[in-house]
């Protein structure tokens, strides 16, 4: 039913030290399901998988492709993946010299290649990761309800339709509510408009700021725990995901509805909009006396807490700005002189970029609405100084 990393042979798989993850284990196994060729059990699924030449993640990209989505965070994401893999194939390396000596024969580009399938195709399951013949072939469709499910006992897996469907109409599920930025990274494709996009964005302290180095150890002492995101990444205390939610919580321009911003950023210019100790103190102490939670709730001074969303709402606006130019520097995709994969490519640079720049817009008309509604509430002597 499944193939996972249990089925790596044990000689191999003794030698292989804790750090090596199911992932990459994984791709060992289906290495050597390629190199046996026909006489693998397992030839009539490993026969269909795209070939080198016909993936398109990110960590296929040439220097110059990827600079084209330089402003996302894509683009170092690509950079860490590529570093993981190289260090990755240098600790399994050895173990692969005590394959039978006629697979010993396994490059690294075969390794980035079986990696790169594994990432793309497998599933989570009690094994770490499995590859399901044949389900990873279904495609993707970011609002299907779609599920597959996997019986062990019964060595059976399904999927369940989320609708009725027509006679040789195509089946669609979803990967999971992945953004472009995930898409793009794992599985070499792009959505043109995708409902779960996002975009992260990193802030710091600004140097010449005399309290910097009291408010970074206020951050790294106080601030919430590092998050993982769906290709693994961790976040720190200056890196943010911002995120439209197309349901009650979206982030809306003036009159529209919902929370608008994450707290942890709208927290995060709380600090940076201090301008003594007793103010970062009184944070501090705050958050001692509630949740625990720093800066989360607004300023009393309504001003300061203008001039808090104002320095975002600043920071934001020159990312726009460079989303634009960078949008524009793509040029048209279906140029006469473009080759087909460098249009396919710049195409998904497009709508990476596109997306992202929706969400920072979104962001933006936000706290110009939310600045714009505490000025009125100031003028009418509703907020409380």
């Amino acid at each position: 039913m499944q193939i996972a990393s249990d089925k790596l042979l044990a000689k191999v798989s003794a030698l292989l030290d804790d750090e090596v993850e199911h992932d990459t284990k994984l791709a060992i196994v289906l290495l050597v399901e390629q190199k046996l060729g026909q006489e693998s059990a397992w030839a009539p699924y490993v026969n269909w998988l795209p070939q080198l030449g016909e993936m398109d993640s990110a960590i296929f990209w040439s220097k110059s492709e990827l600079d084209m989505i330089y402003k996302s965070s894509v683009y170092q994401e690509t950079i860490e993946q590529k570093t993981q893999i190289d260090k990755d194939f240098l600790r399994i390396k050895p173990a692969l010299e005590h394959l039978p000596h006629s697979l010993r024969s396994i490059t690294f580009k075969d390794f980035v290649h079986s990696y790169a399938l594994v990432k793309s195709r497998a599933w989570g399951s009690t094994k770490g990761a499995s590859l399901i013949p044949f389900a990873d072939f279904l495609n993707h469709d970011g609002i299907s309800e779609a599920v597959l499910l996997n019986d062990e006992d019964k060595q059976v897996s399904e999927v369940i339709a989320d609708r009725n469907y027509a006679p040789h109409e195509e089946v669609m599920i979803r990967y999971g509510k992945f953004s472009n930025a995930t898409l793009l990274l794992d599985f070499g494709f792009t959505l043109p408009y995708n409902i779960h996009d996002q975009v992260r964005i990193q802030i710091d302290v600004p140097h010449h700021d005399v309290l910097r180095e009291m408010k970074v150890d206020i951050l790294q002492r106080h601030y919430l725990p590092t998050i993982e995101d769906d290709n693994g990444f961790k976040s720190s205390w200056d890196s943010f995901v911002i995120k439209i939610w197309f349901s009650c919580r979206e982030v809306k321009s003036a009159g529209g509805k919902g929370k608008g911003l994450p707290q942890s950023l709208r927290a995060f210019a709380r600090i940076l909009s201090c301008t003594t100790h007793q103010d970062l103190s009184d944070l501090v102490m705050e958050a001692a006396q509630n949740d625990g939670r720093l800066a989360r709730r607004p300023l009393r001074n309504s001003s300061r807490e203008i001039k808090a969303h104002e320095v975002l709402s600043f920071h934001i606006t020159q990312l726009i700005e460079e989303y634009n130019a960078s949008i524009k520097l793509l040029g048209p995709a279906n140029c006469p002189s473009t080759c087909k994969r460098v249009a396919l490519r710049k195409k998904m640079a497009f709508d990476l970029l596109s997306g992202e720049l929706r969400v920072l817009k979104s962001a933006s008309a936000w706290l110009k609405n939310y600045c714009t509604t505490l000025l009125q509430q100031t003028a009418h002597g509703s907020v409380q100084e």
